[in-house]
């Protein structure tokens, strides 16, 4: 079949993907070497795309009230509960919460109806949670939310510094140029982030920074640039304000000691590094963003780049980088509460010639509510009809127990999604089935404002329908059939871009060309490499603003809780926990913490833990380690109610805010912790997964042929509950408080595999769950959990495109004398596909370096 040009639907790197049909659902996956973003390479969740592709789990036909309509039903139930609410309440009473999923295409769509028909700025987007800090602080600093470097600035940068950004797992593709960069030009690396996460372990300088110091560092780099005459003052003379009294609010470098938690060898040699590498890049994620001050981090970074003319030349500059595939998209239509579309404000001006471009009946008249606050009126009962798009904000929001609540309570809640049976889709009165990645067509901006097709490689499974179609045929339903007749995805992205163009007064730098051929269209850069490269920026005086930012003082709190992403999950996993292989990097959410931590607090390696704060509280399987500051905690954001009953980070995730961004502080929660003692714990390897009692502690990660389910609970279990029909093969220790239990079928094939103990250990997982649907192992082995004849233990898997485990790499390295990731990769395969591992098999060479010379 003919290979079909696409992206990449996860992170905000935008990576081409070439997808070839191999059959009715499944693909042959390989990275497009024509495309700017990636160049032919892909990380481990695009290499494995093909595994989430299934029909399992699918939303498929519309459905109100629990029962299966047609779409005319369905659309009618949408149309008639919006109008009523307005009718009865008013335009503010209906909101949109739509996601970075959704393509340039939907988000217009969506957008024009709330903004130009409905009358409200109520659409907001998942987007809030994650750049909408960076969004405010492009504003202020440049006029217009531009990012203004591209990828090509890693290969041309001296120095790089990456802040809140763990990009070996988040951002493996920019990870492996910035790698490539460092080993032909020297590029050195500065990597900011409280947390000694792999990548900061790969770097020439880790600061392990307090948690919301980042803007008190940027300050004093700023404050000793200027001691050290390296403010480029004619560059601030031609472009930018810099406002009275700006320099005499700088703190002193050693100032700022106790405000950052560094000490004074570690600031010094960052300031060297800064003063010494004119071609800077700074690179800002999440850590930067989630922040009740993750505006002022962004300002400060800025600052940095402006006073020193850092900034629209090559190698250097202010670098926000996406977590979304299409978070930009939305932006750049204006697809946040915040902004009315193609980057214009709220002004009496942007209004009417938005207004008049949509020849719409009515103009939102100012901001609408953010995500936070959003959801704070669904609970009050401002909101009366609330439409979820694309993303699941029953586990992703702050205070997710509150949300949940909140979505609840709601008299209408309308959810377009691929999938049946979200958290959020378990809250819905009307489920409406959209078209997934490999079915819908249109496009997406990745983070450097390149332009890019998403291509529908499979016809819809069911009566799935394009997000924008169910929008246009819902706002024709309401009556508003003139400005939503498009004939295709082609019509709405030429609207697009015509808007662009014709509510731009030439001081804005988005202009989207009219495509000469959108089908065939090939990846595009808007602004070019450099969109303020002359000096002019997109304040009406042409020149940019150095902006005074507040450090935020230190946290008194005992203990403070991070979350974040790992390496091979996406989100709250409702594509990626579909993927055998991508489960098998971390199967369960961890509870990362300090061994000082640990001992203070009563727990000890793989015991478990409960995480409160005065939003809510969830327990973990802890993991200590010296990779956490004292007083951190760590755990990652995606679990749900589909793959677990605990692990839920954001249930204890507090929803303070920034006051300029409206983006919550996912960074920085004051927690408590105790231990929980379970009384047993175990696993369960199983075909079909069973129905757990509400006392049952569980994570279910995917098997190839079923799946591995973690255990503990308190009191008596009943075993027998968990397992399917067949013959019981069964084993008791009564000493250790041991039981293992093996199910086979009539064909004497395994079904499932239960091991339980109060003292003892547990076998290895990885063998007895490789027996499912097999009948090669005996009634002694399964019981046992382990073959006859043992096979090595290959450890905790670090690949996983060849199923390449730490004790194997270890062991190659040492018996094989490897001294490089290549050679690694020459012996073993591991990191030679996607390269997504290589910062780990990087890890592990320095430590069998440090044990050689300890």
């Amino acid at each position: 079949m003919k290979p079909i040009k696409t992206t990449c639907p996860y992170c905000g790197v935008g990576c081409g993907i070439i997808a070839t049909p191999t059959g009715e659902r499944s693909l042959q996956i390989k990275g497009d070497p024509d495309h700017p973003a990636n160049r032919g390479k892909l990380c481990s969740k695009g290499t494995h795309l093909g595994e989430t592709l299934g029909l399992k789990g699918r939303l498929l036909y519309p459905e109100v009230g629990g029962e299966r309509v047609d779409w005319d039903s369905a659309l009618d139930a949408v149309a008639k509960g919006f109008r009523e609410a307005i009718d009865t309440y008013g335009p503010d009473s209906v909101a949109i919460y739509g996601s970075g999923q959704l393509l340039t295409e939907d988000y217009y769509a969506a957008n024009k109806l709330m903004k130009g028909y409905i009358g409200t700025a109520n659409i907001d987007t998942n987007s809030r949670l994650c750049m909408a800090s960076a969004v405010v602080a492009h504003n202020r600093a440049f006029g217009e939310d531009v990012v203004p470097v591209s990828y090509d600035d890693i290969d041309a940068a001296e120095l790089i510094v990456l802040v809140g950004s763990n990009t070996a797992w988040c951002h493996p593709i920019i990870w492996q140029r910035i790698e490539a960069a460092r080993e032909s030009n020297g590029t050195k690396l500065v990597v900011i982030d409280p947390r000694r996460t792999e990548t900061a372990a790969g770097a020439d300088l880790h600061l392990p920074i307090r948690l919301d110091g980042d803007t008190a560092l940027f300050n004093a780099a700023l404050a000793e640039m200027k001691v050290r005459g390296l403010i480029d003052e004619d560059y601030l003379a031609q472009h930018v304000v810099v406002p009275e009294g700006f320099w005499d609010a700088l703190c002193s470098p050693m100032q700022n000691e106790d405000l950052t938690g560094l000490d004074t060898n570690r600031l010094a040699t960052f300031f060297d590094l800064l003063a010494t590498h004119s071609r800077t890049l700074t690179i800002f994620s999440m850590g930067a963003n989630q922040s009740v001050g993750g505006v002022d981090k962004g300002n400060a970074i800025i600052n940095l780049h402006l006073a020193t003319g850092r900034i629209g030349k090559p190698g250097a500059g202010p670098f926000s980088i996406t977590g979304q595939p299409n978070a930009m998209g939305g932006r750049e239509v204006g697809g946040l509460a915040t902004t009315l579309a193609v980057h214009m404000g709220f002004s009496e001006e942007e209004r009417t010639a938005a207004q008049r471009f949509w020849n719409s009946p009515v103009i939102a008249p100012g901001p609408g509510l953010k995500a936070v606050d959003l959801f704070r009126a669904v609970d009050s009962g401002q909101i009366k009809a609330l439409w979820i798009m694309a993303t699941n904000p029953a586990v992703s929001m702050p205070d997710a127990g509150f949300v949940r609540a909140a979505i609840a309570k709601c008299p209408l809640v309308i959810v377009s999604d691929i999938i049946a049976d979200t958290d959020t889709a378990k809250l819905a009165h009307i489920k409406l089935p959209a078209l997934g990645w490999g079915e819908k067509d249109g496009t997406v901006t990745n983070s450097e404002r390149v332009i890019s097709r998403q291509r529908a490689v499979f016809a819809a499974p069911g009566e799935q329908r394009a997000d924008w179609s169910i929008i246009a045929d819902v706002a024709q339903k309401m009556g508003f059939s003139d400005g939503f007749n498009w004939a295709s995805n082609a019509d709405i992205f030429a609207e697009y871009a015509a808007m662009t163009r014709a509510c731009n007064t030439g001081k804005r730098a988005l202009v989207v060309p009219d495509p000469v051929d959108y089908d065939s269209m090939p990846p595009f850069q808007w602004g070019g490499g450099y969109p303020f490269a002359d000096g002019r920026y997109s304040h009406p005086d042409g020149k940019a603003r150095l902006v005074p930012v507040k450090p935020i003082l230190p946290s008194r709190d005992a203990l403070l809780l991070n979350t974040g992403r790992y390496r091979d999950q996406w989100h709250t996993m409702t594509r990626t926990g579909l993927s055998p292989r991508l489960s098998q990097h971390r199967r369960e959410p961890l509870l990362e913490i300090h061994p000082q931590d640990a001992a203070t607090s009563g727990l000890i390696d793989r015991s478990f833990a409960e995480v409160e704060s005065i939003s809510g509280k969830s327990r973990f399987r802890v993991n200590v380690t010296e990779g956490q500051r004292p007083g951190e905690l760590f755990a990652p954001m995606h679990w749900t109610d589909q793959l677990a009953s605990d692990g839920r980070a954001n249930r204890s995730v507090t929803p303070e805010v920034d006051p300029l961004s409206g983006q919550p502080g996912f960074k920085k929660s004051a927690v408590r912790i105790a231990p929980f003692a379970a009384d047993w714990r175990g696993f369960l390897v199983t075909r079909e997964r069973p129905r757990f009692a509400a006392d049952i502690f569980w994570t279910a990660s995917r098997l190839s042929e079923g799946w591995l389910i973690e255990l503990a609970g308190l009191g008596p279990i009943d075993a027998k509950a968990l397992l399917p029909e067949g013959e019981i093969l069964e084993a008791f220790d009564k000493a250790r408080g041991t039981r293992r239990i093996a199910v086979r079928t009539d064909d004497g094939t395994l079904a499932a595999a239960l091991f339980l103990t109060r003292s003892g250990t547990l076998p290895d997982r990885d063998w007895i769950a490789a027996q499912l649907s097999t009948d090669a192992a005996s009634a002694p082995e399964l019981l046992a959990g382990r073959p006859a004849t043992p096979a090595p233990d290959r450890g905790p898997i670090v690949c996983v495109c060849f199923d390449v485990g730490t004790k194997t790499i270890l062991g190659a390295i040492s018996d094989q004398r490897l001294t490089s990731v290549e050679g690694v990769g020459t012996a073993l395969n591991a990191g030679t596909n996607c390269g997504s591992c290589r910062p780990a098999i990087r890890a592990l060479l320095e430590s069998v370096k440090e044990l050689e010379h300890a």
